[in-house]
This record gives C-alpha cells, sequence and structure tokens, in this order.
C-alpha cells in the first residue's frame, strides 16, 4: 500500500496491539486496586507522547475510595466540530478462584487471550489506547477524549460518576464505550455489532420487621424471614415495563438476611431485590410497583421499602437509547464494513455499566462497541484477538468520520 493511501486506521499493528492486550491482563487490577494499572496507561500514553493526566476520583462516605482516572485530548482545528469521547474502564472483577490456571496469564490459544477481564473490558481498553495514538497523527477538525476510567466493577462506577460531576462531559458531543457488546446483548448477536442503548437499574432495599416469640410457638410471633421470603417470591413474578427496543423490564432477589441460631422467631429481615427498567420507569414507578405488591400480600410483618444507599441521589442507573440516525452511529457503521466487509447487527444491552451515565445522566449519544469474548467475571474468560484489533481500526475510521 502507497504512503498516499494509507488512513489512520492503517497504522493499527495487530501484534502490537495484542503485546499491549497482554501487559494489560497481566496486571491485577481488581476494582479498588487500580493503582498499578492505572500507571501503566498512564506511562505508556505519556511514552507515546500523548500528555496523559491523572484526574482524581475521591469517595469518602460510602467506600472511602480515593484513586485517579486517566484522561487524554487530541485538539482539534475547529472549536465548532464535534467532540468525541472514547471510554474504557481499567478495572477487573475479583480474581475468580475456579482458574485452573494463572488467571493473569495472557495466553493465547485458537484466537483467544486468556486472563481474568481480558474480555471486560482489557481488550476494550487496548482497542482505545492504540486507536487513541494513531487518531494523533490524524487530521481531524474536532477534539477525541480518552478516559481510562476506575471502579466500573465496584457498586457504584465511581471514575465515570467523578468525570461526569467534575465537567469533563460537559463539551463532549458523543460517547463510545468499547465494552463487549453481544456477549450481554438482550437478542443473539455477532460482532460487528453496535449497541445503541441499555436498560437501568435500582436495588431494592427492604426491611421486613415481624414479632419475636419462642420457636417453639411460632404462632405466637411474627416471622420476619417467611414474610420475607413470601416477599421476594411475589416480586420476582412483579409485571414489569417494556420497551420496543430494550426489551423487558426484569426483577431478581439477591439476597435475604434475617434471623439468628437462638430458638427465637425472626423479628426482622433484610431484603435486597435488583430490578432493571426500561425507559419510563423512574424510581417513583419502581418504588410505587413494588409497595402495590406489598399491599396485595397484606403481611403480617412491617415493611419498609428503599433503594440502596449511593454517594448521591442521581447515582442512579438510567436506561437509554440512542437513535439509529445519529452521525456518530452512521458513522461507526461505514467503519464496521470497512473494517469487516460486514453490516454491524443493532442490538442493546441488557444491563447497566458506565454507558449508562453517559447515555442517561450526561444524556450523550452513546454506543457500545467492543470485542466480544465468552465467561466475562468467571473463570476461563477470553477475548478474542481479531476482535480487538477490528475494534481499534473501526475506533480511528469511525473517529476519523465523525470528528474528521
Amino acid at each position: 500500500m502507497s504512503e498516499q493511501t494509507r488512513t489512520p486506521a492503517d497504522e493499527i499493528d495487530a501484534d502490537e496491539t495484542i503485546e499491549l492486550l497482554q501487559d494489560l491482563v497481566r496486571i491485577r487490577s481488581p476494582y479498588f486496586e487500580e493503582e498499578e494499572i492505572v500507571e501503566f496507561v498512564h506511562e505508556w500514553l505519556d511514552d507515546q507522547g500523548l500528555d496523559p493526566e491523572y484526574h482524581p476520583v475521591s469517595e469518602p462516605d460510602l467506600t472511602g475510595f480515593e484513586g485517579n482516572n486517566v484522561l487524554a485530548r487530541i485538539e482539534g482545528s475547529d472549536s465548532e466540530a464535534p467532540t468525541l469521547l472514547l471510554n474504557a474502564h481499567v478495572d477487573t472483577v475479583q480474581l475468580v478462584e475456579e482458574w485452573d490456571e494463572d488467571p493473569l496469564s495472557g495466553r493465547i490459544e485458537d484466537g483467544k487471550l486468556y486472563g481474568q477481564g481480558a474480555c471486560d473490558m482489557k481488550g476494550g481498553l487496548a482497542a482505545v489506547m492504540v486507536a487513541f495514538r494513531a487518531l494523533a497523527d490524524a487530521d481531524l477538525r474536532g477534539d477525541v477524549v480518552l478516559s481510562a476510567v476506575v471502579d466500573e466493577e465496584g457498586p457504584h462506577g465511581l471514575g465515570t460518576d467523578q468525570m461526569i460531576r467534575d465537567g469533563i462531559t460537559d463539551d463532549c458531543d458523543a460517547v463510545i464505550v468499547t465494552e463487549p457488546g453481544p456477549i450481554l446483548a438482550q437478542t443473539e448477536i455477532e460482532n460487528p455489532a453496535l449497541l445503541l442503548g441499555a436498560r437501568g437499574r435500582f436495588l431494592y432495599d427492604i426491611t421486613v420487621r415481624g414479632h419475636a416469640a419462642h420457636g417453639s410457638q411460632p404462632e405466637k410471633g411474627q416471622n420476619a424471614v417467611v414474610d420475607a421470603g413470601a416477599l421476594a417470591g411475589a416480586l420476582a413474578e412483579m409485571d414489569v415495563g417494556s420497551h420496543p427496543k430494550l426489551g423487558d423490564g426484569s426483577v431478581c432477589p439477591l439476597s435475604i438476611e434475617g434471623g439468628g441460631v437462638t430458638l427465637s422467631v425472626p423479628e426482622s429481615c433484610r431484603l435486597i431485590v435488583d430490578r432493571h427498567v426500561v425507559i419510563g420507569e423512574d424510581a417513583d414507578v419502581v418504588l410505587a410497583d413494588a409497595e402495590r405488591v406489598v399491599d396485595d400480600l397484606d403481611l403480617g410483618s412491617d415493611v419498609e421499602i428503599g433503594f440502596r444507599e449511593a454517594p448521591a441521589p442521581d447515582v442512579r442507573y438510567g436506561p437509554y437509547v440512542t437513535d439509529e440516525d445519529h452521525p456518530l452511529v452512521r458513522s461507526l457503521q461505514s467503519a464496521s464494513e470497512s473494517v469487516t466487509g460486514e453490516t454491524p447487527a443493532i442490538g442493546y444491552f441488557s444491563s447497566v455499566g458506565d454507558f449508562s451515565y453517559f447515555g442517561h445522566r450526561a444524556e450523550l449519544p452513546t454506543v457500545i462497541v467492543g470485542p466480544d469474548g465468552e465467561n466475562i467475571h468467571g473463570a476461563g474468560e477470553f477475548v478474542y484477538t481479531d476482535e480487538v484489533v477490528d475494534v481499534a481500526r473501526i475506533l480511528v475510521d469511525a473517529t476519523t468520520a465523525f470528528a474528521g
């Protein structure tokens, strides 16, 4: 290929990209323990002359977390052109004990790279990093921002939450998040794929209060554990909303905690219930739905329904949908076809993540496009190496079209 016909995407070197991914996978980085990988990402970007900066993340009240995101910006030539944010998280879930090999091996076999977080989402992180470097040499009108964030896998998505609170998203016009999409899509799809929305999520935190009595005479008490179990079953069967693109909502009881080892009727019990929601189901609707279930059951216990405590009232994962006709979507469609030779599938994510904050809280057009794999959050997790390279090239082509 002549120099005249080379494009920025052609600068993505497959071997170098996968070597970078191996380096990332070999760094232990469960959420709240990301210092080493944050430093690695910062140093890699700095070595490429990309002027990264640390962005402090602080949540002192619930978690006591103190850490850093890594941010970098490519400035375009036209202040009126759109600014695109490329986002990936650096953390993983806690290491799973069931691995029968080193969970940080980065072993490659049959086009699959293995390791905790290889698919979710260090493959997407590697793609963002090499794509951003290639874009630094492109002639762009608009700005491109890279954000490598902490605590996506944790309870509150503190890294991206901090970005929004500090106004970093205020001048952005659209977002690409390189999470693995097809594996958690609402319908069965394969890459190339663009996920244009996601359901939201609430966690009910419910207290059931009965009346204690001697365990040999249960009829003299009101068993909070029994009532909590009945409530959990009723909530699991409750009517939920539906959306033409996001599908149906869902309810899943996660835990019941109550009672003890003494011979007493349990007087209190705590119930935690997951509720995935679609557009139109806000906090008031979700709360009212649960209260109706309680009223219909007519339990002997008193029931107090609330939501899991959060760092601030707006720290919620809301549902969102990005328009299929948005210029970013069209750019990604063309780039996917150019890189893979296939028309990308359109899908919608079944759960929540940083993309929920961008799409719902920040109200930014947000698209998920990332390399797929299997066994995310579990032993044997892997990512398809060819898809990591494809995603990097798609990012470059799409960004050049959208911001160029």
